[in-house]
C-alpha cells in the first residue's frame, strides 16, 4: 500500500548581516531618543546590510544553511521562491540569480511580493506545488534589504527596519505532521497606507522622483497598527478554527516582527500565554518577510521549537495582505 504523506517544513536557514545600529545610534542622525523608540516599539537594535552587497547575497547564505539543515543536496532542490520586496534588480529575478550562484541546476524559479506576508504567501505555494505533484523539494528564501530604501531622515520609518533574510526547505514529511491549515488574504483598497511611491512603471525612476524621496517606504503607521492587530489575530483564528484547534493547542506562536504593540495586541485577542510568543525585534527590527522565518530558525536551533510542536506563523504586510499557517514541527 502507498504511504500517506504530509507536507512541512525540513530545514531551516538564516543570515543577518553583522554591522548593528542601534537606537543610540540613531539618536545622532535623526531628532529621537532610545527611550522613545523601546517603549513604543520594542526595538533596541537593527542589523544594516554593507553598501556594497545585497538582497541576494543574503538570501544565498540563509539558503545554503537550510539545504544544509534539510540534509538534501543542491541537486534535490526542485524549485525556488524568493520573496522580497527589495529584489536586486527588476529582472533577473532575485531567485533566478540566487538559482545561479547555489548551483541549483533542476530548480524553477521566481519571485513573490506580498510584503511583510510574503514568507506566509510563498510557503503556501511551495505546498501547493508539492501537493500538486508538480515538485517535490521547494526551497524558500525570504529576503530584504529593506536599509536601502528607507528614508534614514524621517524618524517616524527608519527606526523600525533592518535588513536580514529567512529560508527553508519544504517538502514531504510524516503523515500527521507538517503544514495542517493556511490562510491567505489581501485587501487592495487599502494599499495606499504602505508604499514605495516610485520606480515601477507608474512612476519611473527621474531626478523629479529621486528629489521628492519617492523611493522611500511611506506609511500611515497608526491605520497599519489597526489592520495588523485585526487580520493577525483573525487568521491565527481561522487556521485554528479550520482543523478544530484551540488555543490551548498552540505550543509557539511566530508573528511578523513589526511592533511590540502590534504582537502584545494581537496575542491578547487571541488569549494566548506571552511564553508562547516568539520575539526576537528588539535585535533586528523589521525586517519584511524576513523576519518569520529568521524567528523561527532561531527557536528551532535553540531547541525551543521541538518535534511534534503546534507552531502558528503568522504575518501581515503591504498590499494590504495576511496570512497564517499551523504546523506540527517534525525534526
Amino acid at each position: 500500500m502507498e504511504r500517506e504523506f504530509g507536507i512541512g517544513i525540513i530545514g531551516t536557514g538564516s543570515y543577518v548581516p553583522q554591522n548593528i545600529v542601534t537606537n543610540k545610534d540613531l539618536e545622532k542622525i535623526v531628532d529621537t531618543s532610545d527611550e522613545w523608540i523601546t517603549t513604543r516599539t520594542g526595538i533596541r537594535e537593527r542589523r544594516i546590510l554593507e553598501k556594497d552587497k545585497s538582497t541576494s547575497y543574503m538570501a544565498k547564505i540563509a539558503a545554503e544553511r537550510a539545504i544544509a539543515s534539510s540534509g538534501l543536496n543542491s541537486q534535490d532542490i526542485d524549485m525556488v521562491i524568493v520573496t522580497t520586496v527589495t529584489p536586486d534588480m527588476a529582472f533577473p529575478s532575485t531567485a533566478c540569480i540566487v538559482q545561479e550562484q547555489l548551483g541549483l541546476k533542476n530548480a524553477a524559479a521566481f519571485d513573490l511580493e506580498a510584503a511583510c506576508t510574503g514568507f506566509i504567501y510563498g510557503l503556501t505555494n511551495a505546498y501547493a506545488f508539492i501537493k500538486s505533484g508538480l515538485y517535490k523539494n521547494v526551497l524558500v528564501i525570504s529576503a530584504d534589504n529593506l536599509s536601502k530604501i528607507v528614508d534614514w531622515e524621517d524618524r517616524n520609518t527608519c527606526v523600525l527596519f533592518g535588513d536580514g533574510a529567512g529560508a527553508v526547505v519544504v517538502s514531504s514529511v510524516d503523515s500527521g505532521k507538517g503544514i495542517l491549515s493556511m490562510d491567505i488574504g489581501a485587501d487592495g483598497s487599502g494599499g495606499e497606507l504602505l508604499t514605495q511611491p516610485a520606480g515601477g512603471s507608474l512612476n519611473p525612476s527621474t531626478e523629479e522622483t529621486v528629489k521628492n524621496k519617492l523611493h522611500f517606504i511611506k506609511m500611515e503607521g497608526n491605520s497599519v497598527f489597526k489592520f495588523a492587530v485585526k487580520t493577525m489575530a483573525q487568521s491565527s483564528k481561522k487556521v485554528m478554527d479550520d482543523i478544530s484547534f484551540s488555543i490551548s493547542d498552540i505550543d509557539h506562536l511566530i508573528p511578523h516582527q513589526a511592533n511590540m504593540r502590534i504582537i502584545e495586541s494581537a496575542s491578547k485577542r487571541l488569549k494566548i500565554n506571552k511564553d508562547k510568543v516568539c520575539m526576537n525585534l528588539d535585535k533586528y527590527g523589521n525586517m519584511s518577510s524576513a523576519s518569520i522565518p529568521v524567528a523561527l530558525d532561531e527557536a528551532v536551533r535553540n531547541n525551543t521549537i521541538k518535534d511534534g510542536d503546534n507552531v502558528i506563523l503568522v504575518g501581515f504586510g503591504g498590499g494590504l495582505t495576511w496570512g497564517a499557517t499551523l504546523l506540527k514541527w517534525t525534526s
